[in-house]
């Protein structure tokens, strides 16, 4: 096994432990299992030749999330953008010790960590296509969803900060998604705003 595969396996077995379950095509899965290889299904569509450090961060990008609950953080934005930032720091050091138990040397390790971080999005290339791609795991797969939860103007600003964040390429790939008329609609009645 390549130091790449067994690293996917050792996160993949890190999130198998997720006591949150999804539903997807008639099966059940570890959330954050099913999130991580949506991620990397993601991440080859957009980015085929993409390096292992930036492989490797969109994996990890969830890795082991449940441990650290948002209802542990105050409610409001303070208490919800103090809990993202931490969560990345999670995930960048469980990425990094995975990544050192695989072989990988400090400047891959340093690369991913960064990536996780998520410090460099807009002057970093790499960090540009890992946006890209989870903001495409989203609107394919979570949008629907989260859209149930929330009014159409909160919607439409979660879109509007969405798609800030995204490339043009990224803009292209999204509105080639199947997603249903009711999600297109909102989001070209956001785009127009």
């Amino acid at each position: 096994m390549s130091r790449f595969d067994d690293t996917i396996a050792k996160i993949d077995a890190a999130n198998s432990l997720d006591p949150n379950n999804e539903e997807f095509e008639g099966k059940s899965y570890p959330k954050e299992l099913l999130y991580g290889q949506r991620m990397s299904s993601w991440m080859e569509k957009v980015a085929p030749d993409a390096n292992e450090p930036l492989k490797i961060a969109a994996r990890a990008q969830h890795i082991q999330r449940w441990e650290l609950p948002r209802s542990d953080y105050d409610e409001g934005k303070k208490g919800y953008h103090l809990w993202r930032t931490s969560l990345y720091r999670i995930h960048a050091e469980k990425a990094a010790e995975i990544m050192a138990d695989c072989g990988y040397c400090e400047g891959e390790i340093e690369k991913t960590r960064q990536l996780l971080l998520r410090r460099k999005l807009q002057s970093d290339p790499e960090a540009q296509i890992l946006e890209d791609v989870i903001c495409l795991v989203f609107l394919e797969n979570y949008f629907l969803d989260f859209s149930t939860k929330h009014d159409e103007a909160k919607m439409i600003g979660i879109i509007q900060k969405t798609w800030a964040k995204m490339t043009p390429r990224g803009h292209e790939i999204a509105l080639t998604l199947d997603l249903s008329e009711a999600e297109l609609a909102l989001i070209n009645k956001a785009l127009a705003d």
